[in-house]
């Protein structure tokens, strides 16, 4: 008896041994875009990044993973290794550069600490690249893993459904004081977060996970799976147009199109393939629009007001028809009070996101007499100015004064002019003080080397490499990006129909120039929930292709 048990133990621990990595990247896959952005401490007086659970959780499985190194029962040679230990040397390279040479960063312990944070958020990025590589040895394995993609991200828009509709909690990370954990709640023109930290975040996940459900769907075989992607996919599409992410929708447009050009290709009757799904997911994407796209199509209409020609033809065009979209049944009927009583009524004492605002800014409202279209309360300026007393002794007071704006917040928008006037100027500007190395982490949006920001932020993650890195980390980063791609097409050249290794080439080639067309206007690539998403996929069509090279060996 003593000696079954035994044996049983040692089987335990030998299976556990070989599919421990496994299990803790799987898991790694569902928590990381599931459980919301709840601060366990400050790292950095201050600062807006702090540490969460899901840290600890990468960093337990690195520990694990690293072990295995050691026992050499995991690898960490990769196809990728080469570019992204030259990322991580010229990360290095330019922080020593920042501190020491071009002295962008000053020699003060929160400084420091700020450019080291960042270079550590980067290289744990990375980490969760090499754990998958070495956890995938079948592929079963990667079958698991897009199990666990789909079903989180059904999980996902179920929570947004649950938020727009029945209270459910919100935790942003939108500015500093969200991001302690505060529990909010949505209004209703609110833009959906999920269990994200902003809706900007979550349309990029989605821009990344709703092609991949597409593909799965092509390449499944049983009515009933096709049954739930095709639901992931339409609770998807709705969950994009309530965040209200221009660029995103756009992102994922582009990228359900490359999908789909690249499916028929595998097909026999390609271009009847093509418009047929096209059809359904036009459609799917229509209906989602005309429904619930009040919010997203204002934001559209907003961005026609800085093209002059196209804004005047739009409303000539609008004014010339005449039409009723819809009737508001319910009040016909005489039911609105009825209705009014099976409504979800928002939890009793809590913050909602506007109320929270009105906390945070001062809302007394100043005459004037043009503002961005995106601005809708007049916050003045709050100006410090030197006044001097009777008794001759000098003072710093603060007075408010009318907000003015630059010509681009008028005729673009505040938000695109935050872009333009200020912090693309600013990573271009950081750039030029080192293009080899750049000017070192966080140091892009500074008035003076000295200032301390509570937030890091470039809203274009090309320029924000480029400022941060220069060139050579320019190069290395996105060079890692294309090397992901190159192994993708390898996937795609495959087989001449729709299999597990083409449904994850391309789903994997869409969902990533979805992601660069976003990373023009978004920092993308060190959105947390995205990044982490994102090179584990690349994990795992990475390692799908060694398997397949030595299966033909």
């Amino acid at each position: 008896m003593t000696k079954k048990k035994s044996s049983l133990t040692t089987r335990f621990l030998s299976y556990l041994d070989a599919h421990l990595l496994v299990y803790c990247t799987a898991f790694l896959l569902a928590f990381i875009p599931l459980y919301p952005k709840l601060p366990l401490f400050d790292i950095i007086p201050g600062y807006i990044v702090r540490v969460r659970l899901e840290d600890l959780f990468i960093l337990g499985t690195s520990v694990i993973w690293a072990v295995q190194v050691l026992r050499k029962k995991a690898q960490l040679k990769t196809p990728l290794t080469p570019i992204l230990t030259a990322y991580v040397v010229t990360a290095v390279l330019s922080t020593l550069s920042a501190l020491f040479v071009i002295k962008t960063v000053p020699l003060h312990e929160i400084h420091i600490q700020k450019t080291v944070l960042h270079l550590l958020r980067n290289i744990e990025y990375f980490i969760v690249f090499f754990i998958t590589f070495s956890a995938i040895k079948s592929k079963k394995d990667v079958i698991l893993f897009l199990k666990v993609i789909l079903l989180t991200f059904m999980a996902v828009t179920l929570y947004g459904v649950g938020q727009k509709y029945l209270y459910w909690p919100v935790y942003s990370t939108m500015n500093r004081e969200f991001s302690k954990g505060i529990r909010l709640y949505l209004t209703e023109h609110a833009r959906v977060q999920s269990t994200f930290g902003g809706h900007y975040d979550l349309a990029a996940y989605i821009v990344m996970v709703l092609p991949l459900t597409l593909l799965a769907l092509f390449a499944t075989t049983k009515k009933v799976y096709s049954y739930f992607l095709w639901m992931t996919f339409a609770l998807g599409t709705w969950l994009l147009v309530v965040s209200a992410a221009r660029t995103s929708f756009a992102a994922t447009l582009v990228a359900i199109t490359a999908a789909l050009l690249l499916s028929a290709q595998k097909q026999t009757k390609p271009v009847i393939f093509f418009l047929k799904y096209a059809s359904i997911v036009g459609a799917i994407f229509l209906f989602t629009f005309i429904q619930f796209g009040d919010d997203i199509y204002s934001r559209l209409l907003d961005t026609l007001e800085g093209y002059p020609k196209l804004h005047t033809a739009y409303h000539t065009a609008n004014a010339q028809r005449k039409y009723v979209l819809y009737e508001y049944i319910p009040e016909t009927l005489g039911l609105t009070d009825k209705m009014k009583n099976m409504t979800p009524q928002a939890p009793e004492g809590a913050l909602s996101t506007d109320e929270l605002d009105e906390v945070l800014i001062a809302t007394d409202q100043q005459p004037v007499f043009s503002r961005p279209n995106d601005v809708y309360v007049d916050v003045p300026d709050i100006v410090k100015v030197a006044t001097t007393s009777a008794t001759g002794k000098t003072e710093i007071i603060l007075i408010e004064q009318p907000r003015t704006y630059s010509d681009n917040a008028l005729r673009y928008g505040l938000s695109m002019a935050i872009r333009l006037d200020t912090l693309w100027p600013q990573a271009w500007q950081g750039f030029l003080k080192n293009p080899l190395l750049g000017s070192g982490y966080a140091t892009l949006t500074k008035s003076s080397v000295a200032e301390f920001t509570e937030a890091d932020s470039t809203d274009n993650n090309f320029l924000r490499v480029l400022g941060e890195l220069g060139i050579v980390g320019f190069i290395t980063f996105f060079g890692a990006i294309a090397v992901g791609l190159f192994h993708a097409y390898k996937l795609f050249t495959q087989q001449q129909k729709i299999t597990l290794e083409t449904a994850l080439g391309i789903g994997y080639i869409s969902a990533t120039i979805g992601l660069l067309l976003n990373a023009i206007f978004i920092d993308v690539f060190v959105s947390s929930k995205v990044a982490f998403t994102f090179w584990i996929l690349t994990g795992m069509v990475v390692a799908l292709t060694q398997i397949k090279k030595k299966q033909e060996k």
